[in-house]
């Protein structure tokens, strides 16, 4: 076991940083943010805003050299190191959109991997969706290799599929999350939320229900309440939900000349394609969002409908219920702003997995 010291902080260095999601959390925890990679100059702009003392490395991991680094872990010598590895999910989804033999992403976990062995922080953490460990080596699935690297470079790890919702996200989000550390055996935090735990679940009201209302296409201008903002609606659009009844309504409460042509349509057996049953749906007060994606402010592309305003939701709205405070800002047009959203990692997780971190030092320190 490597030596632990009193009194020394956190240091993270988040590769595939995105907008910020998972640096917000650790910052929230107590965490240093020291340095931020990533290839997307949006995203770039959005965290640079956001954590200005962090060093941002605007480049893809493929690309990286100690040169890059080596500066910053010096300059933190007397903290210890955490690596944060959220590569890009979209290789590891359900809905692939490439071939697996030509999607490159798939090789962003190798190379975090080969860092890691360079460099042995202290922890690793790293995020995804469920499927990122159902993809086996023979077919390019990089996970089983990464383990195998922890495990040689004697890291105790613990991960497994967590539910967002169960740690105080108000969105419905399952995301797979592993934890290591070089000095002492860790598990997965305790949920903290939802039925028979310590908190209820956060709803869509706990999250947005105080923000000023707003049309479609108008953007409320206030120095407090950042990115505020919703996209326009189309004019049959603006029929549609209009149509849907509040909290939770949707195209069932339509009349059929109201309904896309692609739900009405029937294949060569004769059976009707029925759609997606969130598209086009309001968000219920009550409950936990549905998971946001790339187009969470898109009314056409999920449940993304307010509860009861005749608009899709805002991208402050949407941020909100990923967890962003008011005070994160975000760069970009309407659609880059959304894709840095639903591609976040929810804040509330990555604190609540950044003060695990922290408490688990405590620990070490406790019995040493």
């Amino acid at each position: 076991m490597a030596k632990i010291r009193k009194n020394k902080k956190i240091a993270a260095f988040d590769f595939f940083c995105g907008c910020g999601g998972t640096s917000r959390g650790f910052q929230k925890a107590g965490i240093d943010i020291v340095f931020a990679l990533d290839i997307d100059q949006d995203v770039k702009n959005t965290f640079s805003l956001n954590f200005p003392d962090s060093v941002f490395c605007h480049k893809s991991i493929t690309n990286l050299t100690s040169f890059d680094l080596q500066p910053v872990i010096d300059k933190y010598n007397d903290s210890y190191k955490l690596f944060c590895g959220c590569a890009p999910c979209q290789p590891f989804t359900k809905q692939k959109t490439e071939s697996p033999l030509l999607d490159k992403r798939k090789n962003l976990l190798t190379r975090f991997g080969q860092i890691i062995e360079e460099y042995k922080p202290d922890f690793v953490f790293i995020e995804n969706v469920p499927g990122l460990q159902k993809v086996p080596t023979h077919e390019q699935g990089p996970y089983p290799e990464f383990k195998r690297l922890l495990e040689r470079l004697e890291y105790k790890m613990d991960c497994g599929v967590v539910a967002a919702q169960d740690y105080g996200t108000p969105q419905l989000r399952r995301r797979f999350v592993l934890l290591a550390s070089k000095h002492w055996p860790i598990n997965l935090p305790t949920p903290t939320h939802g039925q028979s735990r310590e908190k209820p679940y956060k709803t869509v009201r706990d999250a947005i229900e105080d923000l000023p209302p707003i049309t479609a296409g108008e953007e409320y201008i206030d120095s407090f309440i950042q990115n505020h903002r919703a996209a326009n609606l189309s004019e049959l659009n603006m029929m549609r939900i209009k149509a849907s009844s509040p909290d939770g309504g949707g195209r069932n409460n339509w009349p059929k000349s109201l309904w896309p042509d692609c739900y009405s349509r029937t294949n060569l057996s004769g059976k009707k394609h029925s759609g997606h049953t969130d598209c086009y749906g309001r968000l219920w007060w009550s409950k936990p969002a549905t998971g946001l994606t790339t187009r969470c402010i898109s009314y056409s592309n999920g449940r993304f409908g307010h509860p009861e305003q005749d608009r899709a939701i805002s991208i402050r709205e949407a941020a909100r219920l990923q967890g962003f405070d008011d005070q994160f800002q975000f760069t970009g047009n309407l659609n880059s702003m959304a894709k840095q959203i639903g591609n976040a990692v929810p804040v509330d997780l990555s604190f609540a997995m950044g003060n695990h971190f922290v408490k688990h030092i405590e620990e070490i320190n406790g019995k040493i």
